[in-house]
């Protein structure tokens, strides 16, 4: 009868048996050439360090890479990588959406790596999931946090980062939102002159909707399936600001480099004309993304644009996440 073992699996025991592993098998296996020193490494960092594995689940490698949170995990078995796949797909992970895959060939590794849009959906579902498919991602996100823990500090803060990030998406609702916001802008007037505006405003927001559209040849239209064309985010926001009520338009799209930026305009015909709604408008939107829009004057015209991290912000209302998501995921590179 032969008995299998991965050196994950070993190197979750005991201190003592890692030890004899790692002195034993591991150094004489090297000593007589058997295994080369690379893969040797590994395993006796492995075997020395320990490693602490949840029950039913694989090692999954959490770490930075150039700043960004990297989870993958790695075989070269393909039955292992195909029971990972199965059970992300069971979470409702999509693949080349949430993880990308890579099936091992030969005695070459193969893997599945957890994209930040993943962990950060996972992390969603283990709050707002159901039954049986909130109850296995709710324990592969905590998995996860725990394996980020273990790598240091600094992983463990990027990959909370993202979770709570996840968690809060669509946590909120814009119907009857209350906050109050101090707002500083600095608007630019001819020749170089700019006029800065501080207040504090009480924002109180009424509904609030978000759409998908398509622009072509400067006209807009709704999404019509297999037509061509840029699409857009248009988010609607109906809101009093200090009592004065007015409906409020930011229409995003992917500009250089694919970059996602909102544009917005006040309107003069809102009441105390475009500086007054420039200021109305700044405040609705810090409210909501706790980030100041950027502002310009343009002529007689003045423009707000946001940026990601303002879509972050909008993303915590149930009546915008989902639209943003899909949008995201659609115009995405």
């Amino acid at each position: 009868m032969a008995v299998w073992a991965t050196t994950d699996k070993l190197a979750a025991g005991r201190e003592e048996l890692r030890k004899a592993l790692a002195d034993e098998l591991v150094r004489e296996a090297l000593a007589r050439g058997w295994i080369d020193a690379s893969k040797a490494e590994g395993w006796l960092e492995k075997l020395e360090k320990g490693l602490t594995l949840r029950e039913g689940w694989p090692r999954y490698h959490v770490g930075l890479k150039e700043g960004a949170l990297e989870v993958k995990y790695q075989s070269t078995n393909l039955d292992n990588i195909k029971r990972e796949v199965k059970r992300l797909k069971a979470m409702g992970l999509k693949e080349g959406v949430h993880f990308t895959v890579k099936m091992p060939e030969g005695d070459k590794m193969g893997y599945v790596s957890i994209l930040k849009k993943g962990l950060s959906y996972a992390a969603w579902l283990s709050v707002y999931g159901e039954g049986e498919q909130r109850e296995l991602v709710a324990e592969f996100v905590e998995y996860i946090l725990q394996m980020a823990r273990e790598a240091g500090d600094a992983v463990y803060e990027k990959a909370k980062e993202i979770v709570e990030e996840g968690m809060s998406r669509g946590s909120l609702t814009l119907k009857d939102f209350e906050k109050r916001v101090e707002v500083t802008l600095k608007l630019k007037g001819p020749e170089g002159t700019v006029k800065e505006v501080r207040k504090t405003y009480d924002v109180k927001v009424i509904d609030g909707s978000a759409e998908l559209e398509e622009s072509r040849r400067g006209r807009k239209s709704k999404i019509v399936e297999g037509q061509g064309g840029r699409k857009l985010l248009r988010l609607r926001i109906t809101a009093e600001v200090d009592g004065v009520r007015c409906d409020y338009e930011i229409t995003f799209g992917r500009y250089i480099r694919n970059k996602a930026e909102g544009h917005a305009y006040a309107s003069a015909k809102a009441p105390g004309g475009r500086e007054a709604d420039a200021e109305r408008f700044a405040a609705v939107i810090k409210a909501l993304t706790g980030e100041e829009p950027w502002i310009y004057r343009m002529g007689n015209k003045i423009m707000m644009i946001c940026g990601k991290k303002h879509l972050e912000g909008f993303k915590r209302f149930a009546e915008l996440a989902d639209a943003i998501e899909r949008w995201l995921e659609e115009t995405g590179r």
